[in-house]
């Protein structure tokens, strides 16, 4: 028992620091709860718990520091949450088969084309909302909360590389707003996992502790550091997912 605590404790530490800068924690966390023998049903549920308490936490840091842009987030979270209900409805009821590999072909565009493009995301050049600017942000935060309580492999790259592309923030704000939608898409899920009785509290709290510590070293160094650290791990995360899923498949 103290032995799986230290394996999830401290590989959810890792998870959550890595998740807080550039996303993508969930392949580490997973894994965690899987190696030391929980089922995957509650180990699905036990991650989107831990997990959460950790991004909100990562969502209130980003907040205090000024990184989030909440001109354009507060219309764009309660379309997340929209989504993500619309997408965990639609799991039960839709092969996940087709989009499985529709994301493959998206992520690594993200990551091609952000390994191509060396200056992309390295400077703030947003130039501030309009009403288009607005609907389309919605739009895409109605889409990609559907996409994680769908799917939800790449979410946080996703967000982050749309923030970039569609507004022009640099990584450390992309990465700070796709926190608190992120944060908001995973309120859909947590509440059906709990609802189904799917969390191990004996594992969730103390591996929600250590990834709130972690989501905090994460959070602060993406914050000291600037885009010159977010930009390469979050090209290192997105090319993770892809080989994921490349492995499902083989």
């Amino acid at each position: 028992m103290w032995l799986n605590l230290f394996i999830i404790c401290t590989l959810g530490f890792s998870a959550a620091a890595v998740d807080a800068i550039a996303g993508g924690g969930g392949l580490i966390s997973l894994p965690a709860l899987l190696l030391v023998g929980v089922p995957p049903h509650l180990a699905l549920g036990t991650n989107k718990f831990s997990a959460s308490m950790a991004s909100l936490n990562s969502s209130i840091t980003f907040a205090r520091s000024g990184k989030v842009h909440l001109p354009l987030v507060k219309w764009q979270i309660p379309f997340t949450l929209i989504g993500a209900l619309l997408g965990a409805w639609a799991v039960l009821r839709v092969s996940s088969e087709f989009l499985s590999k529709a994301v493959l072909v998206l992520i690594l565009f993200v990551g091609i084309y952000t390994l191509l493009h060396k200056n992309l995301g390295m400077e703030n050049k947003f130039k501030g909302l309009d009403p288009l600017h607005i609907f389309v942000g919605c739009l895409f935060a109605l889409a990609l909360g559907f996409y994680d309580g769908f799917f939800g492999p790449g979410t946080g790259s996703f967000l982050i590389f749309s923030f970039i592309a569609l507004f022009g923030f640099d990584f450390v704000v992309a990465s700070a707003n796709s926190k608190v939608l992120n944060f908001t898409s995973n309120v859909a899920s947590l509440l059906l996992f709990a609802c189904n009785g799917k969390i191990l509290l004996s594992y969730g709290i103390p591996m929600a502790l250590f990834m709130i510590l972690g989501s905090q070293v994460g959070t602060r160094l993406a914050i000291k550091r600037g885009a010159k650290l977010v930009k390469p791990i979050f090209l290192v995360m997105s090319l993770l997912v892809a080989a994921k899923l490349i492995y499902q498949y083989l």
